[in-house]
């Protein structure tokens, strides 16, 4: 039987200062003044159309991506969580994290948006390295990126994550070293650190830049800089997820332990368990930003619903789960999808006879953690689980 998990909130806002090159996320390249009350209001419509989905659940966390939302002055944030917590109940201590372009911090800002409820700042830094960065496309430099964290800490936020990538164009493995060093002299809770993907539909995948780092360079600087992570007290939680002790993000946690999420925003995306139907409900919304302000509310925002088959179901869960280190429990599976364990018991098996995953047992039931070897096949195993 299918049970609803924990429900989260994520709130798309599309716009950018300047695409980057390597982006394949949802974002527009602003241009003049952005009509940010306009698209406050159209999430608020949004919400509202949604909100049956999700009547008497309350959200656990909240989360504003982007496009770099740090653009959105903090009182339109403010109003957007004023509305939308008095349509949805939220959690106490509920975790609200804004993704921030260090190019677009400014001073005094970081205390309002902690006074609009924001408790969680994801700094979008990349690189520390000036080169770098400006290979990248990124409007910050190295001093930029730091002085943009010591603000926010300035302002009472210590709940901070800095995203940085690996294997750039023309980077070493000692570049990447340091970067970290950088990053952790400013002792923030959480590091994201996943590595350049030329990604289709970018400006990289068309055109691919000189100097990016092989693959068995790549893998060196993946291996030296998991063991700095670990040494500086950061243990690695997700795939390229990195925190101190009860650090880790709740938001992507959720989404990884396969819970549910209402999506609004341009482009949007959102996973909803229907109790009453049994059924697991996929739901986004129209990319373009003019297109979704004209018809926010209305079904012609949705850009397209999708019903998750139980045939499918254990592919999408393990496609999550298997991204965590701490695994899966089998219970944990039946409650998400709504079927049992026989139905994966094949391919479990399958992976425990090649050393990918370990079984524990546990007082809770029996679980499935990937092994150091099952972490470097993970597409290997989530294939196992394909429908047919």
């Amino acid at each position: 039987m299918l049970i609803p998990p924990p429900l989260s909130l994520y709130v798309h806002m599309p716009w950018c200062v300047r695409k980057c090159p390597y982006c394949d996320f949802n974002s527009h390249q602003g241009k003049g003044e952005l009509p940010f009350d306009d698209y406050v209001d159209a999430l608020l419509r949004d919400l509202d159309f949604d909100l049956p989905l999700v009547w008497g659940r309350t959200v656990q966390t909240v989360f504003f991506g982007g496009g770099t939302p740090s653009l959105f002055p903090p009182d339109r944030i403010d109003r957007f969580l004023q509305q939308a917590s008095s349509r949805l109940r939220f959690a106490p201590g509920c975790e609200i994290t804004l993704e921030t372009n260090p190019g677009t911090a400014e001073h005094g800002r970081f205390g309002e948006y902690r006074k609009a409820g924001v408790n969680r700042i994801s700094f979008g830094i990349q690189s520390f390295d000036d080169g770098c960065l400006q290979r990248l496309g990124r409007i910050h430099d190295g001093r930029e990126a730091e002085a943009a964290v010591k603000l926010a800490q300035d302002a009472g936020l210590d709940n901070l994550n800095l995203d940085l990538m690996y294997a750039l164009p023309q980077q070493t493995p000692e570049m990447a070293e340091h970067d970290l060093q950088r990053a952790f002299a400013l002792q923030p809770a959480h590091v994201s650190h996943y590595q350049l993907t030329l990604e289709p539909n970018t400006v990289f995948f068309a055109r691919p830049p000189q100097g990016i780092p092989d693959d068995d360079t790549a893998w060196d600087m993946q291996e030296r800089c998991q063991a700095l992570l670990d040494g500086a007290g950061y243990a690695q939680y997700e795939t390229s997820a990195y925190a101190r002790p009860g650090r880790q993000c709740a938001h992507n946690l959720n989404y990884w332990r396969f819970g549910d999420y209402l999506g609004i925003g341009a482009g949007a995306h959102g996973k909803i368990t229907l109790g009453s139907e049994q059924a697991i409900l996929r739901r986004w919304k129209l990319k373009h930003p003019t297109a979704y302000l004209a018809a926010a509310g209305t079904a012609q925002a949705i850009g397209g619903d999708e019903r998750i088959e139980p045939a499918r179901r254990p592919f999408e869960f393990m496609l999550n789960a298997l991204r965590l280190r701490e695994g899966f429990a089998v219970a944990g599976f039946e409650a998400a999808t709504g079927l049992t364990g026989a139905e994966i018991a094949d391919g479990l098996g399958r992976a425990v006879r090649n050393g990918w995953l370990e079984r524990v047992d546990t007082p809770s039931g029996e679980r499935f953690v990937p092994t150091e070897l099952g972490r470097r096949f993970a597409n290997d195993i989530i294939t196992l689980f394909l429908e047919g």
